[in-house]
């Protein structure tokens, strides 16, 4: 028998509670033994040494690992443990990714139902060749893979009660949750997104210095009148897609056993887990994915986006006219393509067959690992305490129907948790548990790829950082120290760190 809602919650949100049973009922896995959790223990322990690579480090996905083409498609490979019969269900959901979709009503009744207002026509638009997105590069740039998330402060009725810490908040009145700008024919976009960049010089050690962009953003052109006078505005650029299905299958405790939210061990460092309600399974899960951890489950992410980002209507959120509020009546009216056989603009198995072709990307093998500069820069990543949240290393649960994730040893780099990351990249708008000063840790998995696959090199959740040196120099917060240490070290160390970064 499943443990209630609010014993499931006790586990999630408390330490106190971590040995009761964990809830994850979007995985159906084997629990593991005394002696296999001991076994797993030793294979996740911390290196003894740099100097060689660890056992199986060549294979970041393990057996879902794929090799690395020479060319923009090295995110858009399928997952090489998936057998003939998934790579073809696969394919099938990289159409449905790609897809164009159109307004309503339209001859092609399975791709109607666009807008009317939206932020892309496909998945693809975002997530370009499966990678990460990119701001715009000045005032007057396209941000077809960027925009901002909306809300107001919110009252006692926009409380979960469920879930200990949730910070209310609610759509803006006129806007909703996220601002579209582009719109159909006869509708207005809601904005224009303006980013106005400062310069700001970072003095390093050995006479070097870096050169940081801090992005002031404006909700330029608002078609449907000013923003509420407490709007909170975060940007948002899309991430890379790879390794989604073994994140979502490492076990939720695992993810919880990294927390200490009071920072017990006084190493700084102070992870949370985001807790969220789930729409698919209508109780509270550990949020995973989203620059904030704000969706438990691939396919409620997925749902998210059709309905956030392109104005598609699904089972999980139903609404046709997408993010249109009640306050943009001609918006709310307008045709939409839910009226037909579908029931939704992507029913029920177009919208998994999208979410296992997410799930399903696989990611390309290490580069370089025995490279004397890679393993040096390997260990100062350990020596200065970036594994603290950049957790190398879990073991998946064992899954009998997702044997394609089931018990691997992954090397994501993520503790999945959320870090206060400092003023200088806070957004000031909470998501759930998550505050405005925290962000979820990012997976680092194919960073090295990220020019090669986007053709740029912005990293951060909203391309502030324009190389990999930039993004670690906005680390603040709990990652002050470890930013300091950065700045501090011998030249040929800061070197050989970037060059560990770049290999994974």
């Amino acid at each position: 028998m499943k443990p209630s809602k609010l014993a499931c919650l006790a586990v999630l949100i408390g330490p106190a509670a971590m040995a009761g049973p964990l809830d994850e009922p979007h995985l159906n896995f084997t629990p593991r033994t005394p002696a296999e959790a001991a076994r797993i223990a030793k294979v996740l322990a911390p290196p003894p040494g740099f100097d060689a690579p660890e056992r199986f480090e060549d294979k970041p996905a393990g057996a879902a690992t794929v090799r690395v083409t020479p060319d923009a498609n090295a995110f858009s490979l399928p997952s090489a443990s998936l057998d003939f019969e998934d790579e073809l269900t696969f394919k099938v959901g990289n159409g449905l990714f790609r897809k164009i979709w159109v307004s309503s009503p339209s001859s092609t009744l399975a791709s109607d139902g666009l807008g009317p207002l939206y932020n892309a026509r496909s998945c693809q638009r975002c997530h370009i060749k499966d990678g990460r997105g990119h701001p715009p590069e000045s005032h007057d740039d396209s941000a077809v893979s960027m925009f901002l998330r909306v809300s107001v402060p919110g009252g006692p009725d926009d409380m979960i009660p469920e879930i200990e810490g949730y910070i209310a908040s609610a759509p803006e009145p006129t806007y909703g949750t996220q601002l579209q700008d582009f719109s159909l024919p006869g509708h207005a976009a809601e904005y224009r997104l303006q980013v106005d960049y400062k310069e700001i010089t970072v003095p390093l050690s050995g006479g070097d210095t870096a050169t940081l962009r801090k992005p002031t953003y404006t909700a330029a052109d608002l078609g449907y009148g000013p923003l509420h006078p407490m709007a909170m505005l975060s940007p948002r650029v899309a991430p890379q897609m790879i390794g989604l299905g073994l994140l979502e299958a490492i076990p939720a405790a695992e993810i919880l056993a990294g927390a200490d939210p009071g920072d017990a061990n006084g190493d700084g460092i102070s992870g949370r887990a985001n807790i969220v309600w789930s729409v698919e399974f209508d109780m509270p899960m550990l949020g995973r994915f989203g620059h904030k951890a704000g969706n438990p489950t691939i396919l409620e992410q997925t749902a998210a986006a059709f309905v956030g980002d392109i104005g598609i209507s699904s089972p999980l959120f139903p609404a046709g006219a997408g993010e249109c509020t009640d306050l943009q009546a001609d918006c709310q009216a307008a045709p939409h393509g839910g009226g037909d056989a579908r029931g939704f603009e992507v029913d029920a198995e177009g919208l998994e067959l999208t979410a296992f072709y997410s799930r399903n990307l696989g990611v390309p093998a290490r580069r370089n690992m025995d490279d004397p500069q890679v393993l040096r820069g390997k260990q100062v990543f350990y020596d200065t305490g970036c594994a603290g949240c950049h957790r190398p290393k879990f073991v998946t649960h064992r899954l009998p129907d997702r044997p394609e994730h089931s018990f691997q040893l992954i090397w994501p780099y993520t503790d999945m948790l959320l870090h206060d990351m400092g003023a200088g990249l806070a957004d000031g708008r909470p998501e759930a548990r998550a505050t405005g000063r925290e962000w979820r840790t990012a997976p680092l998995w194919g960073i090295g790829l990220t020019e090669q696959v986007s053709g740029h090199t912005t990293f951060l959740h909203d391309g502030r950082a324009r190389s990999l040196l930039e993004a670690i120099l906005w680390h603040g917060g709990e990652a002050l120290s470890q930013r300091d240490a950065v700045t501090r070290m011998p030249p040929p160390d800061r070197n050989a760190l970037i060059a560990f970064l770049e290999s994974l």
